[in-house]
């Protein structure tokens, strides 16, 4: 046990197992199913990664299958998944010996964007206050129109309300109504749009940007990772925008019948939810091969670090960007609004790239190889688990647990982040005593 809390790493990843294992054996109880009867494990192991990886992406309906206590464990699930595993390890921390380690308040730090290793404490209790501020407001915005639609049942409403105010922030796509995100619902649908906006940003961006703002500083004053965050962010959601408005509108599967309203609201959806939600997944066996190809790669890359999206981060894609126009306009520094990037940034990006799309690919021959699916059909699912969007195809298949294991892997993972992986399983280094003289090679 000493080990293990010497080392942040691994107890981060012991602190997610045990997790998965507890909400595993109870949605496996009786208690959980509508059915009263024993979950099979299969089925109750990928609903508790997919929650507690806040990915959402389910294989049973979630209101006609599981109980209120079902629902409930996957509730409580989601939520621990969306504080962060470290926010919780160092609580945990926090509570055993009144203080944060060094190396714990160093991980801690970089998965949560501090700065300095002083404000990790101060941090943890932004992200809860944060965090339950952002689902309060959620709450209350939804409850009036989940109270119109359920015909004023108080019971029913405070439950959907609830449930939704915490998946929607915490981007786990289950739902409790065998409606899903109640489409033809702007009342209902844009509050839970914007509470998932709000959660891909991730914990530092709102942090500062709410300093700033408390200072009455304008965006000018933002640093600059919240500022490659929002514009990158922005840019995503309007190019998924318009090529969503492009690309499907004339749709006659999907938009039979449908007016302009309804297209511009899943549109909307469109922009927004693949990068991380997952809400109202009704749609998606609809679109075109080149719109599943296209939100493969909106889903590979996620949202932002230290939130509750996965995928490569926003903030990794513009640095690559970064570095790709200083190398075609042959600059020697990747400079972006005044500041030029640390080496040790890039570095960190190309091995998260590379890293993760060595993966993808893997899973993605695993899953041709034990299935009859499309390659599409197989790329978008697999991006969809590892960027924890909780959009789905059907590819995950409880009569092939193949295909369960392999996508929980992903979103395990894709919730800790493959260097968090590496890092826990890996054996310390000591420090590189002879640094070796660089020689140029050709590349390209």
């Amino acid at each position: 046990m000493e080990k293990v809390a010497s080392h942040p790493g691994r107890l981060s990843l012991a602190y997610f197992i045990v997790l998965i294992l507890l909400a595993t054996f109870l949605l496996a109880m009786p208690v959980s199913s509508r059915s009263g009867e024993f979950t099979d494990f299969n089925t109750a192991f990928f609903t508790a990664v997919s929650a507690l990886s806040t990915c959402g992406i389910a294989i049973v309906n979630t209101a006609a299958y599981w109980t209120y206590f079902g629902q409930a464990v996957i509730l409580i699930a989601i939520q621990l998944g969306g504080l962060g595993v470290m926010t919780f390890a160092s609580l945990i921390t926090m509570t055993i010996s009144r203080r944060i380690r060094v190396s714990q308040k160093l991980l801690t730090a970089d998965e949560l964007g501090a700065s300095k290793l002083s404000e990790v404490q101060s941090v943890i209790a932004v992200v809860l206050v944060c965090t339950f501020s952002v689902e309060t407001v959620a709450f209350l915005m939804l409850l009036p129109g989940l109270l119109h639609i359920n015909s004023g049942s108080l019971g029913n409403s405070l439950w959907e309300a609830l449930f939704f105010a915490v998946a929607s922030y915490n981007n786990a796509g289950f739902t409790p109504d065998s409606a899903g995100l109640y489409v033809n619902s702007w009342s209902v649908g844009l509050p839970i749009l914007l509470s998932a906006f709000v959660g891909t940003l991730g914990f530092p961006v709102i942090l500062n940007i709410f300093r700033c703002t408390k200072r009455l500083e304008g965006p000018r004053r933002w640093n600059l990772h919240t500022k490659l965050t929002m514009v990158t962010t922005l840019s995503m959601v309007t190019m998924s925008l318009v090529w969503f408005l492009l690309v499907e509108w004339n749709n006659q599967t999907l938009f039979w019948n449908s007016d302009i309203s309804s297209k511009l609201w899943h549109s909307l959806v469109a922009a927004v939810m693949p990068r991380s939600a997952g809400f109202d997944i009704s749609w998606m066996p609809h679109v075109s091969e080149q719109t599943k190809l296209f939100m493969s790669m909106v889903t590979f890359v996620g949202g932002g670090s230290a939130s509750t999206a996965g995928g490569i981060r926003v903030t990794t894609l513009a640095v690559l960007v970064l570095v790709c126009r200083a190398a075609i306009l042959r600059r020697k520094d990747d400079a972006v609004f005044g500041k030029r990037l640390h080496t040790q940034t890039v570095i960190m990006s190309i091995a998260i790239t590379a890293t993760c799309g060595a993966m993808v690919y893997i899973a993605s021959l695993i899953l041709l190889t034990i299935t009859q699916r499309s390659l599409t059909d197989i790329l978008f699912e697999v991006c969809s688990a590892f960027g924890l969007g909780g959009y789905t195809l059907g590819v995950a298949d409880p009569a092939n647990p193949g295909t369960l294991y392999v996508l929980a892997i992903l979103m395990f993972v894709g919730r800790l982040g493959p260097m968090t992986v590496a890092y826990a399983i890996s054996k310390p280094q000591p420090p590189q005593a002879v640094r070796y003289p660089a020689e140029s090679i050709i590349v390209g």
